[in-house]
């Protein structure tokens, strides 16, 4: 039976709550859109992390934002190294994430299907 890493996941939410203020705080960059925290998954050893975010808007406005996030990856970890009370802080590694376009894409199907049902009974 595994273990339950609390510590890990307890490490991982205040990471994204930090994260989330210092990327509005901090990050000043034109490229940045708006910018939404929506997971992070802390390794084992704590060594490193996946950030997982999302963004409003096109594609290509999510590529520029994930360009922006990569290259202050070092300046948010030393502010994390700054805010929270960790011996190492981890490596961050940022990730888009598409759970809420393929949510909407499935909603969407579902939507299509339930009417292409009722038009099939009438």
């Amino acid at each position: 039976m595994p273990r339950d890493f609390s510590r890990t996941r307890r490490v991982g939410e205040q990471l994204q709550r930090e994260l989330a203020t210092l990327i509005r705080d901090e990050v000043d960059d034109p490229r940045l859109g708006m910018v939404s925290v929506s997971a992070v998954e802390v390794s084992r050893d704590l060594s490193h992390a996946k950030v997982f975010f999302s963004t409003l808007g096109e594609a290509s406005e999510a590529d520029a934002s994930l360009q922006v996030l990569q290259g202050a990856s070092v300046y948010l970890r030393k502010l994390l190294g700054q805010r929270l009370h960790l011996r190492h802080v981890p490596q961050l590694h940022f990730k888009q994430d598409h759970s809420l376009e393929e949510g909407s894409r499935l909603s969407a199907l579902i939507d299509a299907a339930m009417r292409g049902d009722r038009d099939d009974s009438d």
